[in-house]
């Protein structure tokens, strides 16, 4: 797979045993995503950022991704059609990769988690309402259903996928300072920004 430093999304590396479930677990942070045929279970956590749980309901496969569109003052019409090919490219590589692993696309659904006003940088931009306005729409225009969301609102959200039976637990925290999760999607949004948008990008299929 070759793209451009901006769409460098690349498989969750941070594996570990979760004792609440009894099973393997994979940490999927920003720009991450993961997929397997595998019995586990897939975790993030969620300010801004979105996540798309999908899977085949059929084959039990699934995956995760986590990403961000990056903000821009530019000028907005330019900013979403240029932003979004963040949010395209994390959504075709997750697909691709379920795609390569045997789905068949007309059995795929999705469920759909974040966009939390948790970031002030982040919130002035409304990147949240953008990041969940992009995966609905990304979705609707693939044709995969979404059969589960939890968008908006303005707390973090930590989500945990487990793609063999379709079960998705989430927890919105409420009541914790998430230093860590801030720091993340602050970088990850530097890192955004930093990293250069134009040109094209090749996908593997």
């Amino acid at each position: 797979m070759h793209a451009d430093p901006g769409y460098v999304e690349h498989l969750a590396t941070n594996r570990y045993f979760d004792r609440t479930f009894d099973c393997d677990a994979v940490k999927v942070l920003p720009g991450e995503y993961f997929v397997t045929t595998s019995d586990i279970v897939l975790v993030t956590v969620l300010g801004s950022c979105v996540t798309a749980c999908v899977r085949d309901r059929d084959k039990g496969l699934g995956g995760m991704n986590h990403f961000m569109l990056p903000a821009s003052s530019a000028d907005e019409s330019s900013v979403l059609s240029s932003s979004a090919r963040y949010g395209a490219y994390a959504m075709e590589v997750l697909l691709n990769h379920l795609l390569k692993l045997g789905a068949r696309r007309s059995s795929l659904e999705a469920k759909v988690f974040g966009g939390g006003k948790v970031l002030p940088s982040l919130t002035q931009a409304q990147v949240g309402e953008k990041n969940a306005s992009f995966v609905l729409d990304y979705l609707a225009v693939e044709r995969i259903p979404v059969v589960a969301q939890d968008l908006l609102d303005i707390y973090p959200r930590k989500v945990y996928f487990f793609p063999a039976s379709g079960r998705v637990m989430m927890k919105k925290l409420v009541r914790v300072k998430n230093d860590t999760l801030i720091a993340r999607e602050r970088e990850y949004e530097a890192r955004l920004r930093r990293d250069n948008v134009e040109g094209d990008i090749e996908l593997f299929g």
